[in-house]
């Protein structure tokens, strides 16, 4: 079933455009992933579907409701929920603090004990450190603790962005791990991810985006073998 449609999607800063005419679909319990380089519109498109940004023009259809320009509030509400680029968790809270910061939707606060043991179940080391300060993790630590943190809303739908930005090859594959076992779950993820293998080995379908433009589209087993792709963005890295 159809769960997110963008269409034809433009968003500015200020008077530049960074996203233009960027149309993808997602389907409930599928995961997406946009690949493409720095700057290629791909965060901006995360944020203006979570409500962080305004659309300039475009459609944001959302289980059958049109929510282009809707507050992050209500978003959040409706079950889009955005793991940001850099975690950004409170520092100075501890990590049962973040994490309950998360159950904001009046659905989630009412399991938010229920849902709190799931995040722990998934991410021991969180429980271990549950009552030490979010800013004195590590990094690795630190996503995982924004994961749960985007799970504690019951996402319908979980917007993530980079969530291997900066971590050792190593985290990289712990922090995948966590991601397939939220897909088994069937939480629907968009994923915006610099690891292009990681990103393609764990999504269904992925769409290219060049400066602000979607400019190539397709399963993820036919891009991980698309010469375009694997020129620009693959490398001769293993997943």
């Amino acid at each position: 079933m159809r769960l997110l449609t963008v269409e034809s999607l433009d968003v500015f800063y200020g008077d530049v455009q960074a996203v233009r005419n960027v149309s993808f679909t997602v389907d409930e319990g599928e995961v997406v992933t946009l690949i493409g380089a720095n700057g290629a519109g791909k965060s901006t498109t995360l944020r203006a579907l979570a409500g962080l940004l305004v659309p300039r023009a475009g459609r944001v259809v959302f289980d059958g409701q049109e929510l282009a320009g809707r507050p992050a509030n209500e978003l959040a509400s409706r079950g889009i929920v955005l793991v940001p680029e850099g975690r950004q968790l409170w520092p100075a809270m501890t990590v049962l603090e973040n994490l309950r910061m998360g159950a904001y939707p009046k659905h989630a606060r009412a399991r938010a004990d229920a849902i709190l043991g799931e995040i722990f179940a998934m991410f021991p080391i969180l429980e271990r450190r549950v009552s030490q300060k979010a800013g004195t993790l590590s990094g690795g630590e630190q996503q995982m603790c924004a994961i749960g943190r985007g799970l504690m809303a019951q996402p319908r739908l979980l917007l993530l962005d980079e969530p291997a930005l900066g971590l050792s090859p190593l985290l990289v594959r712990e922090v995948f791990a966590s991601l397939r076992a939220i897909r088994a779950r069937g939480v629907t993820i968009v994923l915006v991810e610099q690891n292009v293998p990681h990103a393609l080995a764990l999504a269904d379908r992925a769409y290219v985006l060049e400066t602000g433009r979607v400019t190539l589209t397709g399963t993820a087993s036919e891009l991980l073998v698309d010469s375009r792709v694997r020129d620009g963005y693959l490398g001769y890295g293993s997943v």
